[in-house]
């Protein structure tokens, strides 16, 4: 029985975990890899080169060609736990509600801070683009285009799947520009699911209040971000009465582990501000 309820938790707050996370695996992030995370470390492959092609000669035939695909390691280097006290209940006799509240909080916290994960991961990796300017109404459909323009020029593939990430005070000025911006509920069930608000110029747009004070926007595609999530130990009510500490006592528990990864930086855009002293101040504060 404590096995099941193990593996039923762990799947309830996955669930939660990846309903919670705007930067969704197969949105943002790819999880193309080879080797186990469990040992510290994968392998992703880059293509560096597209394939290769010619002219068919019937009689001849065509010269072979040789590939070009790297392997960089990217290291599972996030390990977060949690391990809350429920006093008064042993692990048999823990109220549905009480665990059902729990895993949710569990769920939402962990999901907070993978997101924060990503974003660190995404603005460490992006490269600049612009100056920094404070976006407006009159310049953040022009600049969105032109950052459009940048990706192609960087072969970043035009194929539905360009990601535009906005802070929240970016996507109010998207939101205000109706000859551009189409609402999500306005394109269909596959542009919901994704999580997206909307598409402007061809990106898939999502808000995300994660982003630091000086960034506005994050342009990138999920071929070159990449994504490895092992589960640790699966959220579950431990019994803790036996600890010699607690008594009638159990714990919400559960570890994962994670990492995030560019392979690109030259396909990933950021477009950041300037801010006031103190702006920078309050945000450090924070």
């Amino acid at each position: 029985m404590a096995h099941e309820s193990q593996v039923r938790y762990a799947s309830l707050v996955d669930a939660k975990l990846r309903y919670t996370l705007i930067k969704k695996d197969g949105v943002f992030f790819n999880t193309r890899y080879q080797g186990s995370p469990k040992a510290g470390s994968v392998k992703i492959p880059v293509r560096d080169t597209e394939v290769s092609i010619q002219a068919y000669d019937k009689a001849n035939g065509v010269e072979g060609t040789n590939g070009s695909t790297s392997y960089l390691t990217m290291l599972i280097d996030k390990d977060y736990a949690v391990n809350e006290i429920i006093d008064g209940f042993d692990a048999v006799s823990v109220p549905d509600n009480l665990v059902a509240d729990r895993l949710d909080s569990a769920g939402y916290s962990m999901a907070l801070q993978q997101e924060q994960d990503a974003t660190d991961c995404l603005e460490a990796a992006a490269t600049v683009f612009g100056d920094t300017t404070e976006l407006t109404t009159l310049t953040v459909y022009d600049t969105i285009v032109d950052i459009r323009k940048a990706m192609t020029k960087a072969k970043v593939p035009n194929d539905g799947k360009r990601w535009l990430d906005l802070s929240p005070d970016v996507y109010a000025l998207v939101l205000k520009d109706k000859d551009h911006f189409v609402k999500a509920s306005d394109l269909g069930d596959a542009v919901v699911q994704t999580g997206a608000v909307g598409k402007i110029a061809g990106f898939l747009v999502f808000e995300d209040a994660t982003l630091s004070n000086t960034t506005e926007i994050i342009a990138g595609h999920p071929n070159w971000c990449h994504h490895v999530n092992e589960w640790a130990v699966g959220v579950h009510v431990q019994d803790i009465s036996g600890s010699g500490k607690y008594i009638g006592a159990s714990a919400v528990q559960g570890r994962n582990v994670y990492g995030y990864k560019v392979s690109k930086p030259e396909t990933l855009f950021i477009k950041k501000r300037a801010v006031a002293s103190e702006d920078a101040t309050q945000d450090d504060g924070e």
